[in-house]
């Protein structure tokens, strides 16, 4: 994208019970990209437009996949992660264990991205 990713990720970790409610990032924080990296265990990603209810699209996220939004499906579209009683693909039961995704997002437009932070030195 034309603006660089942040220099610091996000990283979520999931318990097996636990899911991520449709939503869409905040302008105010996320730029035009948001980009993640799924490990563990599989789960539903569904995006869905608020603007026609019951209208979605669903994708297997497998364990070191990974998945872009940019666009419509970043702007137009809510995005989660299903439950496990939800957690269906293809016909076919996806049962979900914990689940670990880092994501990466750009600057929002308009700010500068921060400049990378550096890691401590070990002591000597």
């Amino acid at each position: 994208p034309a603006r660089p990713p942040l220099p610091l990720v996000h990283v979520l970790d999931l318990h097996p019970r636990g899911h991520v409610r449709p939503h869409v990032d905040s302008v105010k924080f996320c730029g035009c990209t948001i980009a993640g990296v799924s490990l563990l265990s599989p789960s539903v990603l569904r995006l869905a437009a608020p603007t026609a209810p019951g209208q979605w699209l669903e994708l297997l996220l497998e364990p070191r996949s990974l998945y872009v939004l940019r666009g419509a499906a970043r702007y137009d579209f809510t995005h989660e992660i299903l439950p496990d009683e939800a957690s269906f693909f293809g016909g076919r039961r996806v049962p979900r264990g914990r689940r670990v995704a880092i994501i990466c997002r750009n600057a929002p437009h308009g700010e500068p991205p921060a400049p990378p932070r550096r890691a401590p030195s070990p002591p000597r």
